[in-house]
């Protein structure tokens, strides 16, 4: 990813036209054969591999909700099938997870609200087309979900990669601290809120529910006081206090916490030394990440000043190849808050890592700070390829923060080439997708795999 600083943009840009020559950008519609070994399922199951044992039936709950879902689910998958894909060269700082469910709008430490991505549980060097490719895969797939037609689902494939291949043009002509300091502002986005207000609001209500969404506001909904003291309410099985070791649990969080905060910087060890903790519950979240150890805990500064930090366990990503030994971060959650710093705009101020004395990883972030995401059940036609071409262009900017546009720009050029290529394969590899998803169905109906969360999860403090 290290851009040599004698060689100039124009040079990086020819360097990267010539790569052409040994990866045609039409090569991108291949979907590799998968070999006789390759077991999709087996795969899944193997990433159940350190999850809590009671949680794991909700992610395969969660997953057997459609195709879309499934997809979400098991990144895993598809890493190891674009593992056999052309690549043009050029490495950057992966999002390793780029679905459109995982982009959306949070506060800036300005308080100022920016659309980027903000799911990084699988950041990882790699090739910079394999975001691209997951991101296409995923508007076909929600395309299908929503019923639309097979040129709506292509539409949106190819508007996403064009957005990426144009505003990669754009960020190869600035500055390399111009590229670093840019933001996707929602003034920047307005255009998409007056096309689709219908099913997204005006972006002053959507930036009115933003900022309804903090520590503060959210205190209502999550705790309350018991017994003069603040606590999590409890909504099993998806938020639930520690049920067992309690004693010890006490001293491995207080742990926990004081790792956390050697992560941080001295200014922000300062802010975070005016909280106390008040509570701490297991919270379940997301699709691929139930099973894993994440939490919430209530932290106060006084009893009207309440700050929600979530702790989610950081695992090896799936792009981390078992194979290549000498690429492996030695901390898991400073794995995912390096690259988020490395691919957001902005990111959270308390944002840091931490780890038990177990072995296990974690990385910290603000609960809901701002956090805005869309309902993709109500997208109209036009709404989900405007969606997708916003989520191009916050793609583009991140790869060209954390790699070099120039050459990618190059590599791309100005025609459509690339975006056809990724459109189709984009559609092949949804088809791969549903026959996936359709060998899971029929595991869960045969009972390979269980769905029955049964009542009681386990505790994931020893």
């Amino acid at each position: 990813m290290a851009i040599d600083p004698a060689v100039t943009r124009e040079q990086r840009y020819e360097q990267g036209r010539a790569l052409r020559a040994t990866c045609p950008r039409s090569s991108h519609e291949t979907c590799a054969k998968r070999g006789d070994g390759f077991d999709a399922l087996a795969l899944i199951e193997q990433s159940n591999d350190a999850r809590i044992p009671g949680l794991i039936p909700v992610r395969y709950q969660r997953m057997a909700q459609s195709p879309f879902a499934f997809f979400r689910g098991c990144a895993i998958v598809q890493a190891r099938d674009l593992a056999a894909t052309p690549v043009s060269g050029p490495v950057v700082q992966l999002c390793g997870d780029c679905h459109i469910a995982n982009f959306g709008g949070f506060a800036t430490p300005e308080r100022n609200l920016v659309f980027d991505i903000n799911d990084f549980d699988e950041t990882f060097p790699g090739p910079w087309e394999w975001d691209v490719k997951r991101l296409a895969t995923s508007l076909v797939l929600a395309a299908r979900d929503l019923g639309f037609s097979k040129s709506v689902a292509r539409e949106a494939a190819i508007e996403a990669a064009a957005a990426y291949r144009i505003r990669t043009a754009e960020y190869a002509r600035l500055t390399t601290l111009d590229v670093w300091y840019r933001q996707i502002d929602f003034e920047d986005i307005a255009d998409f809120f007056k096309r689709n207000a219908d099913v997204s609001g005006d972006l002053g209500a959507v930036e009115k529910y933003a900022r309804e969404r903090t520590s503060e506001t959210v205190f209502p909904k999550l705790a309350t006081i018991q017994d003069g003291r603040p606590t999590i309410v409890d909504d099993p099985p998806l938020i639930y206090h520690f049920h067992e070791h309690v004693a010890e649990a006490e001293a491995v969080i207080t742990e926990l916490f004081r790792r956390y905060r050697h992560s941080l910087s001295d200014d922000r060890r300062r802010l975070f030394d005016r909280y106390r903790l008040a509570d701490i519950a297991i919270k379940v979240v997301g699709i691929g990440s139930v099973g894993t150890r994440c939490a919430v805990a209530l932290f106060m500064s006084d009893s009207t000043d309440p700050l929600f930090l979530q702790i989610k366990e950081a695992r090896r990503s799936v792009l981390d190849s078992p194979a290549d030994p000498e690429r492996r971060y030695k901390h898991q959650g400073e794995r995912v808050v390096n690259g988020q710093r490395l691919m957001q705009a902005a990111s959270d101020i308390f944002l840091g890592w931490t780890e038990l004395p177990d072995a296990h990883e974690y990385y910290v972030r603000q609960l809901r700070d701002m956090k805005v995401s869309v309902d993709f059940s109500q997208f109209e036609r036009l709404t989900l390829v405007d969606y997708g071409t916003i989520c191009g262009w916050a793609l583009a900017r991140a790869h060209a923060k954390a790699g070099d546009p120039a050459t990618i720009a190059g590599y791309l050029g100005r025609r459509d080439n690339f975006d056809l290529a990724i459109a189709r394969y984009a559609a092949a590899y949804a088809d791969q997708v549903e026959r996936d998803f359709a060998e899971f169905t029929a595991a869960i109906h045969a009972g390979r795999i269980s769905t029955d969360a049964g009542d009681e999860p386990l505790d994931f403090v020893p």
